[in-house]
């Protein structure tokens, strides 16, 4: 069966994970008794996660129509011979009111009745509560004609759980035993003493020297002599002058001299206080810091590319924690509304970051924490579609993500509401990994 992606917006994306039927159509009767029947319309509505009522309803509105859905035979008609083409055009109108997110534009939504008779959409990814226009003919259908609920939810990530702790298990256990294996095999010959009383009881179980010739030995023995060998390693000369003079034939002039300050006390003359940043740059209470953050403006307004700005960024001399916080709130602290849009128009700028070393992801999870609790309330609402953003940006992984999500909780601010409002896409996330995983 031929699949297309769903939303018109993402027809072009070749690896977009949401894909749904291509409509089928077939036009029967004749006369005044014509109807096309969707062939299809089960397996669209349930890509959709809506149930095929709805779609066939919303046909029949949008064309004035009268149209018909059975429960039983799985069949969907509407009066009348349209074409597919027509069909598939208010099936897109469908899914952009109906399914996708008002927020982030995933489809993974699920449709809420409230107290008042309003219909809402919940998305699974980001959290954001999209609200119907109650003006269409649709919406009186759906609030007569609810979705049923969602039965064994609870239960299924009760097993999803299960089953990732027992991989992490396992994992563990293969770690334990290969440090066995290499304990056994390091301990191979560590023992002087054995080895001669081995050697010594070969010789009088074989006779004499003079009687037999000595074996060939075996590459395996050659390797543990090698051990043996590498095994010694407490006569190691451990003095100053000898450290320095490992040093010296090791790493370049400029190098060692670096190295040999820490044997001795510092000298606080030779210090800069400032150059220096300080410790807690989220305050906004140093000079230094704000000073930091206006060059990098400055750079921003001048329209430099991402590979420029990034290389003077990484060339300042303060801590990796305070760079990001402050590329950050460079990059964002003009922005009042619509912090998601502007991390995919600025993503650039974060992916070369994020891709200077190792551990620069995280670093820049916490200045997105740090920037959004001590902003506006618009910047911590909008942090998930900012994690979104960047994720579907490929700038952050999720297990980055999903290490600082753990992390904040074990933390002393773990009852902040920054937590809270990110949870829905991590539990996205976690739901979209073990999907993946049984795929």
């Amino acid at each position: 069966m031929a699949l297309q992606n769903i939303g018109a917006g993402n027809s072009d994306d070749a690896f977009y994970r949401y894909k749904m039927p291509r409509m089928i159509t077939k036009i029967e009767g004749r006369g005044n008794g014509i109807k096309t029947n969707i062939v299809n319309m089960v397996d669209i509505a349930k890509a959709l996660a809506r149930p095929a009522a709805y779609t066939t309803k919303y046909f029949g509105c949008e064309l004035g129509a009268q149209s018909k859905f059975d429960e039983k035979t799985g069949t969907s008609h509407v009066n009348g011979a349209h074409d597919t083409a027509k069909l598939a055009g208010l099936l897109e109108n469908f899914i952009k009111k109906y399914v996708q997110c008002y927020g982030c534009g995933n489809p993974e939504t699920e449709i809420i009745i409230t107290k008042t008779q309003m219909i809402q959409m919940k998305c699974a990814a980001c959290g954001f509560v999209s609200d119907v226009d109650m003006r269409d003919k649709l919406t009186t259908f759906i609030i007569k004609n609810p979705p049923e609920t969602k039965k064994g939810s609870k239960d299924k990530k009760a097993m999803r759980r299960a089953e990732k702790e027992r991989l992490k298990a396992g994992e563990a256990a293969d770690e334990e035993l290969k440090k066995l294996k290499k304990e056994v095999v390091k301990k191979k010959g560590t023992s002087k003493e054995g080895t001669t009383k081995s050697s010594s009881s070969r010789k009088k179980e074989n006779g004499s020297d003079e009687d037999h010739t000595s074996p060939t030995r075996s590459p395996t023995d050659e390797k543990d002599d090698d051990e043996d060998e590498d095994d010694v390693q407490w006569q190691t000369d451990t003095s100053l002058e000898a450290a320095r003079q490992r040093i010296q034939e090791q790493l370049s002039a400029v190098t060692a001299d670096m190295v040999m300050l820490s044997t001795t006390e510092p000298e606080p003359e030779k210090e800069k206080p400032a150059t220096k940043v300080s410790d807690n740059p989220g305050n906004g209470n140093s000079m230094n810091y704000k000073t930091l953050v206006g060059e990098l403006k400055a750079d921003l307004k001048k329209g430099v590319s991402a590979n420029e700005l990034v290389a003077h960024w990484a060339s300042l001399h303060v801590s990796p924690q305070e760079k990001m916080s402050a590329l950050y709130e460079a990059l964002f602290g003009d922005i009042e509304k619509g912090f998601a849009k502007e991390a995919l128009k600025k993503k650039n700028y974060l992916a070369a970051a994020v891709a200077e070393e190792e551990g620069m992801p995280l670093l820049l999870l916490r200045a997105i924490e740090e920037f959004s609790l001590k902003s506006t309330s618009s910047a911590l609402k909008e942090v998930a579609l900012v994690l979104k953003a960047l994720y579907d940006a490929d700038a952050l992984e999720e297990e980055h993500i999903l290490q600082w999500y753990q992390e904040g909780l074990k933390s002393d601010n773990k009852n902040s509401q920054i937590w809270k409002n990110v949870k829905p896409f991590i539990e996205w996330l976690q739901s979209a990994e073990s999907e993946s995983e049984e795929e």
